[in-house]
């Protein structure tokens, strides 16, 4: 792996008695695209506010480029670039007018600003509407106004928090390919996303947040391969789920399995072969199979199989 440009050591940030980040240690290597991803709540923006300096931590420390890290390093915030999910943009202005104003905030001025401006429009493949009014773009359009105001300072450090939300296909096929392009042109990238075909295609490291730790880390395919042959869950009736799980977890295909309210879930090594033992043990025990789902192994059953949360919810 590459030096790092990201260091955090036991960051830690709460809100009274509430804990959004707790002890988070991670290293971020220059020159690749991490992933962070959680369900709602996990702590995801606010290690995103952190690393940015837009939130103080309550303790712990932040490296960036092997320099310390805080809200007031405005040397190391140079450094940076943050697409937020919220949209930052002035909607009667033209694409143009806009990120001329957010390149004068910061410090552009001139041909440089106008030949940065330019520059950007052409990377987000907007450079034929920079005319128009930011309000007649689609959602899509308007993300990529948003990741070009984001670019305009030439950051070393990106982060994106959600940038496909709500976009049609086309932008967010050109939004893929501008994150890939940037990153091919050396620009570490941090990107947060709901999707997880995203991250399996953009990503060279995932960490899974939950309850605000990392609880995973690895490369996608490496978080893949440690689910074996997929998920299977089952859904029993309650009386039978102690009686089925102790049989079940002898299996030679059952690698894990864990209950969950009235539902049996199965880390596998194959999942088509733990189905047909399930089978005939609930047959055998004349427990009522209320549902019944396999899930191959994939980033998502993955994520599910670690959190117990649809990234979604």
């Amino acid at each position: 792996m590459n030096k790092p440009i990201i260091v955090t050591n036991e960051l830690k940030k709460e809100y009274g008695e509430l804990k959004a980040v707790r002890g988070l240690s991670i290293e971020i290597a220059r020159g690749e695209i991490f992933g962070l991803l959680g369900p709602n709540g996990a702590g995801k923006t606010t290690t995103i506010s952190m690393l940015t300096g837009l939130t103080e931590p309550s303790s712990g420390q932040i490296q960036i480029a092997g320099e310390e890290f805080s809200p007031t390093a405005n040397k190391l915030k140079a450094k940076i670039g943050l697409v937020p999910q919220e949209m930052a943009l002035y909607l009667g202005l033209s694409a143009w007018d806009n990120l001329i104003f957010f390149g004068q905030i910061y410090g552009l001025r001139g041909k440089q600003l106008r030949q940065r401006v330019e520059s950007v429009l052409e990377m987000v493949g907007l450079a034929d509407r920079a005319k128009d009014p930011v309000e007649t773009y689609s959602g899509g359009m308007k993300r990529r106004i948003n990741i070009a105001a984001g670019l305009l300072h030439e950051p070393e450090l990106l982060f994106l928090d959600e940038p496909t939300v709500g976009v049609d296909p086309q932008s967010r096929n050109a939004i893929f390919e501008s994150v890939e392009a940037l990153n091919k042109a050396g620009m570490t990238i941090i990107y947060t996303t709901h999707y997880m075909e995203e991250a399996e295609r953009l990503c060279n490291r995932i960490a899974i947040m939950d309850h605000g730790k990392v609880i995973a880390q690895d490369t996608p395919s490496a978080l893949i391969r440690s689910l074996g042959g997929g998920l299977l869950r089952v859904g029993l009736v309650n009386g039978k789920l102690k009686a089925v799980s102790e049989q079940a977890s002898l299996l030679k295909s059952t690698q894990e399995i864990w209950e969950h309210e009235n539902e049996l879930v199965l880390q596998t090594l194959q999942a088509q072969e733990a189905l047909m033992g399930v089978l005939e043990i609930t047959n055998r025990l004349d427990a009522k199979v209320t549902s019944l789902q396999i899930l191959e192994p994939n980033l998502e059953t993955v994520f599910l199989q670690m959190t117990g949360k649809n990234l979604r919810d």
